[in-house]
């Protein structure tokens, strides 16, 4: 096994989706492609009828699904996400387009190593139900020239975490929320694995409100 390679299996990543799950399979092409010092142990969906299971079930992923008994008492929620994730001992999860708010007992197992996109450039745009359709809705409504996405620790509170990784894309004049949406997803896919790659080799230092990303 190649040095390369040791590091991959030595770095255990979980994959939360609630759809489509396209995050969660660009960052399994890039680990196949060898752009990413980490393997997707596990991915764990908050539906049964989510798209992303289908390709992790391709692709011998293990897969999990939460029962919406289980999502609705914030204990049992944390205690059985927390035991799926030890039990791939997944050392970084990553929030692919995830629905539900993570319990805090979750977020505190993994402070500093639980990581979410979000389709805009925070702090503005994100909280509660911001999400989706939503999100470049409002951007256009305020008639922003700028959107983008951002990559961000996750915390107690929706949206709040300190950035990892943001990039700005243009709002153009003729633009409705499906075709903002799509070129804003193009850059989700391309930071979603980098942040991965980052916190896989190292690289990440979370200083309070501050990400210092160091150089390889």
């Amino acid at each position: 096994m190649s040095a390369e390679e040791d590091k991959s299996v030595q770095f255990p990543v979980g994959v939360l989706i609630s759809g489509r799950g396209s995050n969660f399979m660009r960052i399994h092409q890039a680990q196949l492609a060898g752009r990413i010092a980490g393997h997707i142990a596990c991915v764990i969906s908050s539906r049964p009828d989510a798209e992303g299971l289908a390709y992790a079930r391709e692709h011998g992923i293990p897969s999990y699904v939460l029962p919406a008994e289980v999502m609705r008492r914030e204990d049992a929620f944390a205690e059985t996400l927390i035991g799926w994730l030890q039990q791939h001992h997944v050392q970084l999860v990553v929030l692919a387009g995830f629905l539900k708010k993570i319990p805090d007992a979750a977020v505190q197992a993994y402070a500093g190593r639980m990581i979410n996109i979000h389709p805009a450039l925070l702090p503005a745009f994100g909280g509660k139900g911001m999400y989706g359709r939503r999100v470049h809705e409002a951007v256009l409504d305020y008639g922003c020239k700028v959107s983008g996405a951002t990559v961000h620790i996750v915390t107690a509170e929706y949206d709040a975490g300190p950035p990892v990784l943001q990039k700005c894309v243009p709002v153009l004049e003729d633009d409705t929320p499906d075709t903002l949406a799509r070129r804003v997803l193009e850059v989700e896919h391309e930071l979603l694995p980098h942040a991965v790659d980052l916190f896989a080799r190292g690289l990440v230092e979370v200083r309070g409100r501050r990400v210092l990303i160091r150089q390889a």
